[in-house]
C-alpha cells in the first residue's frame, strides 16, 4: 500500500477530532476514564465463576456424603434420611433405581426446603437487577445457561447428569438458571453398586445476591463518579471554554471592524495561561489599533503635504501657457522646478519613513561603540561642504567605550538627521557640539546648536511627522518635517529615547539627547 494511503485514515481521524469542541473533548476524556473503571464488571464475572466453582465442590461433596449415608441406611429409614438431609441442607433430594424410576422425592415426603421465585410477582428493582445481569453477561460474553424446567413426568431420563454419572461412576454437577435467573445446581452420584442414583438440587440464591450486591454497588459508584465527572468537566469547560469564546467573539468583532471601541477582555482575575493569553491579545489589539491609527494619520498627512506642492505646480503649469512675458515665464518655471524638487524630496522621505518600521523589525543588532560611530559620522561630514553654510562640528567624548546594541546604518541616520537639524538652525559660523557620555547603564549622545532653541510647548510636537518649524530666511519646503520623526522611531526601536533639553552651559540653543541602553546592562 502506498505511503499516502496508509496515512490517509490517520489524517481523517485528526481532521474529525479537530472539529470536536473543547467541551466535548473534556467530557470524552473523563467518560473514557470511567469506562475503564467499568471494566471491573469483568472482575465481577470472574468473582461469580469462583463462587459457582466453590458451590460445585460443595454440591459434589454433599451428594456423595448423602449417597454414602443412604447406602448404609436400611430401606425403612431411607425416606426419613432424605427428608432430614434435604431440610437441614436446603436441598431437594430425589432417589432413582437402576431402571431410572423415581423411588423417593424429599419434596413429596416432607415440606419443600426451598421454592423457586416467580418473577412476575417480584418488585421492579428485581426486574431491573435481572436486566443488568443479562446486560453484563452480554458484555463479558458469558455462555448461555440452560433454563430449569420441572419435568412433566418423573424419571431419571429428564436429567442428563444422571446418565453421565451412571456411565462414569462419578459425581456429575450441572448448572441451570431458575425462572428468576438464580443458579440451580444439581449433582448426580451413584448410590452403592446396584445402579441406584441420587440427585441433589440447590437453588443458590446467595450467589446471585452476592454478585448483584457487588454489581449494584459498582453501578452506584460509577454513576456517582460519572455525575461528578460530568459536573467537574462542565465546570472545567466553563473556566476554559467560556473565556476563550469571549476572546474569539471580541477578536472577530475587531477583525470585522464593526465596532471601533470593542474591548478585548483582559481577565485580570485570572493568573493562569488563559489570563496571560487574554492580556496578550488585548495588548496586541491595542498595538494593532495604534498601528492602524498611525497609518491612517500618516496617509492623511501625506495627502495633505503633497496637496500643497501639487496645487502650486498645477497653478504654475496652467499659468505658464497663458503668460507671454519671458521673465514671468522664467519665474513660473522656477516655481514649477522648485515644486517638483519638493515633491521628489517628500516622496523620498515618505517612502523612507513608511518602510523604516519593517526594516528595523528585520534588522540584526550587534554590539557597536556609539562614540566611535559618532566620530566617524562627524569626520565624514567635515570632509564635505555643509549645505546649511559654514557650521563646524565639534566632537567630544569623555568615555573610552560606549557600547550599545544596534544597527550601525540606522544609528548613523539618526545622527545625520540630528546634525542636519542643528546645522539648519545654527547661525553661520556657529559650531555644533556632539558629545557622548556613558554611566554604565545608559549611553547618551547630545547634539547642541546655537540657534533660537525650542520652546517647551513645542518640544514634543517637533517629533511628529510633517511638523516643521522653518529657520528664519530658509525657503519654504526645504524640510519635509520627517527627519526628527524618523530619528525618534529608530531610537525607540533600539529601546532608547530621543528628546530635547536645554543646553548644559545655559547658552541659547537646542540640545537633542539620544539615550540608549548600554550593552552590558542589557545583557545582565
Amino acid at each position: 500500500m502506498p505511503k499516502a494511503d496508509r496515512t490517509l485514515p490517520a489524517r481523517l481521524r485528526r481532521v474529525r477530532w479537530r472539529g470536536v469542541s473543547l467541551t466535548s473533548r473534556i467530557l470524552a476524556v473523563n467518560v473514557i476514564a470511567l469506562a475503564l473503571l467499568a471494566g471491573s464488571f469483568f472482575y465481577l464475572d470472574s468473582y461469580r465463576k469462583q463462587l459457582l466453582a466453590e458451590r460445585f465442590k460443595l454440591a459434589r461433596a454433599e451428594a456423595e456424603i448423602a449417597a454414602d449415608a443412604l447406602e448404609e441406611a436400611a430401606p425403612a429409614r431411607r425416606r426419613d434420611l432424605l427428608v432430614r438431609i434435604g431440610t437441614e441442607r436446603t436441598l431437594r433430594l430425589t432417589y432413582y433405581d437402576a431402571r431410572g424410576r423415581l423411588l423417593d422425592d424429599s419434596f413429596q415426603l416432607g415440606p419443600p426446603s426451598f421454592a423457586f421465585i416467580d418473577p412476575a410477582r417480584e418488585p421492579w428493582y428485581q426486574k431491573a437487577a435481572r436486566a443488568l445481569d443479562r446486560g453484563v453477561d452480554f458484555i463479558v460474553g458469558a455462555p448461555s445457561i440452560e433454563r430449569y424446567r420441572e419435568p412433566p413426568q418423573p424419571g431419571a431420563g429428564n436429567w442428563p447428569e444422571i446418565a453421565l454419572a451412571r456411565e462414569t461412576r462419578e459425581t456429575e454437577v450441572y448448572l441451570r438458571y431458575a425462572p428468576d435467573r438464580t443458579p440451580v445446581i444439581t449433582a448426580a452420584t451413584p448410590v452403592g453398586t446396584n445402579g441406584d442414583m441420587l440427585l441433589s438440587m440447590r437453588n443458590a440464591l446467595d450467589i446471585t445476591q452476592a454478585v448483584r450486591d457487588a454489581r449494584q454497588t459498582l453501578v452506584i459508584i460509577i454513576g456517582l463518579a460519572l455525575l461528578a465527572s460530568i459536573q467537574l468537566s462542565l465546570f472545567l469547560a466553563r473556566t476554559i471554554v467560556q473565556p476563550l469564546r469571549q476572546l474569539v467573539r471580541a477578536a472577530v468583532r475587531v477583525r470585522l471592524g464593526r465596532d471601533r471601541e470593542v474591548v478585548v477582555p483582559r481577565l485580570p482575575d485570572r493568573g493562569d495561561e488563559i489570563g496571560l493569553l487574554a492580556r496578550a491579545i488585548s495588548d496586541m489589539t491595542n498595538a494593532l489599533r495604534q498601528k492602524i491609527d498611525a497609518v491612517e494619520s500618516f496617509a492623511a498627512d501625506v495627502a495633505h503635504e503633497l496637496k500643497n506642492p501639487l496645487a502650486s505646480l498645477s497653478s504654475a503649469v496652467e499659468s505658464m501657457g497663458k503668460v507671454e512675458d519671458a521673465d514671468l515665464r522664467r519665474q513660473l518655471l522656477a516655481i514649477a522646478t522648485h515644486d517638483v524638487q519638493r515633491i521628489d524630496r517628500l516622496i523620498t522621505e515618505i517612502a523612507d519613513a513608511s518602510r523604516i518600521d519593517a526594516e528595523l523589525s528585520r534588522a540584526t543588532f550587534v554590539e557597536l561603540d556609539l562614540a566611535e560611530l559618532a566620530a566617524q559620522v562627524v569626520a565624514a561630514r567635515g570632509a564635505r561642504p555643509d549645505q546649511h553654510g559654514d557650521c563646524p562640528i565639534r566632537f567630544h567624548s569623555d568615555t573610552i567605550m560606549a557600547i550599545v546594541h544596534g544597527d550601525a546604518l540606522r544609528l548613523e541616520r539618526v545622527l545625520d538627521n540630528l546634525l542636519d537639524n542643528a546645522a539648519s538652525f545654527s547661525p553661520p559660523g556657529a559650531a555644533v557640539e556632539v558629545d557622548v557620555t556613558a554611566d554604565g547603564e545608559r549611553v547618551r549622545l547630545t547634539v547642541s546648536d546655537h540657534g533660537p532653541g525650542v520652546p517647551l510647548s513645542e518640544r514634543d510636537k517637533v517629533f511628529e511627522r510633517f511638523h516643521s518649524v522653518r529657520p528664519a530666511g530658509e525657503a519654504f519646503g526645504a524640510h519635509s518635517g520627517l527627519g526628527l520623526a524618523i530619528a525618534r522611531t529608530i531610537a525607540e526601536a533600539h529601546d532608547g529615547t530621543l528628546g530635547i533639553a536645554d543646553r548644559a552651559d545655559g547658552a541659547q540653543g537646542a540640545c537633542l539627547v539620544l539615550e540608549l541602553p548600554a550593552a552590558g546592562e542589557e545583557e545582565a
